[in-house]
């Protein structure tokens, strides 16, 4: 299937490794142009030649912390600027510590609001307007199925993400008209550094291995097995299509099956 994607512009948020590089994998794979962001130029100057060679028609790594707001600003423009414009907006970042809700902290809440919810939507509110105004754009925010089902031991994350999710599902319904989705994809337990740290907190508080949690995880998924960057990245290829142009305010998951809801 030919996605369309050839002479799209998109800017990937924390793609230089884990689920932001699965995503910008599968675009370079469908010929789109590419700027990826990440905090160091070397790690970023090494995806982007890897991401040209797998067929981007061209990739630009650029560096921006989406822990500090007003680089948000400077990236949109830069991205603007190696591109010519930016049809396609990734928002991804990493995640906050495992924690129980407990033992959440005002300055925990205060730091991880700005990465997962502030910074996101202040890209988002320099570059939207464009899309809307052209006719044609994509936002996918790279999420978590704690936005829907509370992942246990992950409580800041699935407070804030919520938070997200509802300001997402907000603006798709104002956005549609303009020829703009926006959409998160959610990926359940997907084999990346996150996975690791999480297991390694969850083998703390019990007294057993990170290996052991992994066992448990897999487990728990109808799939039996934790799944893969690659089983991830090209549904977001998919969500940026021409394609999926009825899709827009939807949470998409790739889970393996472990979310139960029928919502």
């Amino acid at each position: 299937m030919d996605l369309g994607l050839k002479g799209r512009r998109a800017l990937v948020m924390g793609a230089s490794k884990g689920l932001g590089r699965s995503i910008a994998d599968a675009l370079a794979a469908e010929g789109a142009t590419l700027a990826i962001s990440g905090r160091d130029q070397a790690s970023l100057d090494k995806a982007a030649a890897e991401l040209r060679a797998a067929g981007a028609a061209a990739a630009t790594g650029l560096v921006a912390d989406v822990a500090q707001g007003e680089q948000m600003d400077r990236l949109a423009d830069a991205a603007v600027a190696a591109m010519g414009g930016v049809d396609i907006l990734v928002l991804n970042h990493g995640g906050p510590p495992p924690c129980i809700a407990s033992e959440i902290t005002d300055a925990a809440l205060h730091t991880w609001f700005e990465q997962i919810v502030a910074s996101p939507i202040r890209i988002a509110n320099r570059l939207v307007p464009a899309m809307r105004k052209q006719g044609w754009g994509r936002v996918i925010v790279v999420g978590s199925t704690g936005m829907q089902h509370p992942i246990p031991n992950l409580a800041l994350s699935n407070t804030l993400r919520a938070a997200i999710w509802g300001w997402l599902k907000t603006y798709a319904g104002e956005a549609a008209k303009d020829g703009v989705t926006m959409n998160v994809l959610a990926p359940g337990s997907i084999m990346t550094d996150r996975i690791v740290q999480n297991a390694t907190s969850r083998a703390a508080k019990a007294g057993t291995t990170p290996e052991d949690e992994m066992a448990r995880m897999s487990d728990e998924i109808p799939a039996g097995r934790i799944g893969t960057p690659d089983e991830y990245g090209p549904m977001g290829a998919f969500l940026a299509s021409d394609r999926a142009a009825y899709i827009t305010g939807s949470m998409i998951r790739v889970d393996g099956g472990r979310v139960r809801s029928m919502l």
